[in-house]
């Protein structure tokens, strides 16, 4: 998968790289993590996207998970006083996190196009 239009059959890596799920070209985010109302190349309308909470999920569970690695390394290996991890392991675990929302999102709604899913609905 090479060439300038790589991420037009991947939707998973447009979504990574903040790119339309569609055609790969158009912009996913307006600002960090807010969707405009459409895609700027294709016109993909954005109204399907609804990622929830699933990607604050999914960075609670791996942030946490790299950061608790960090703060145990480096109390072993430093053994800093408490004000020194604050100063030190709230920046990096904050840094963590926000790295990780955006990809987070940016996947699962490209996820979500390349599936078709939708609310549960009752047919009835």
């Amino acid at each position: 998968m090479s060439g300038p239009n790589a991420t037009a059959s991947s939707p998973a890596l447009a979504g990574l790289l903040g790119r339309c799920p569609a055609c790969g070209e158009g912009k996913l985010f307006r600002g960090y993590i807010a969707l405009p109302p459409a895609c700027d190349s294709c016109g993909l309308d954005y109204g399907f996207a609804d990622s929830g909470d699933g990607p604050a999920v999914f960075v609670m569970l791996i942030a946490g998970f790299l950061a608790l690695g960090f703060v145990l390394w480096f109390e072993f290996a430093y053994e800093p006083p408490f004000w020194v991890h604050l100063v030190v392991s709230l920046p990096v675990t904050l840094a963590i996190c926000l790295a990780l929302l955006r990809l987070f999102k940016g996947l699962l709604i490209a996820l979500q196009y390349k599936h078709d899913a939708a609310e549960g609905r009752v047919d009835r």
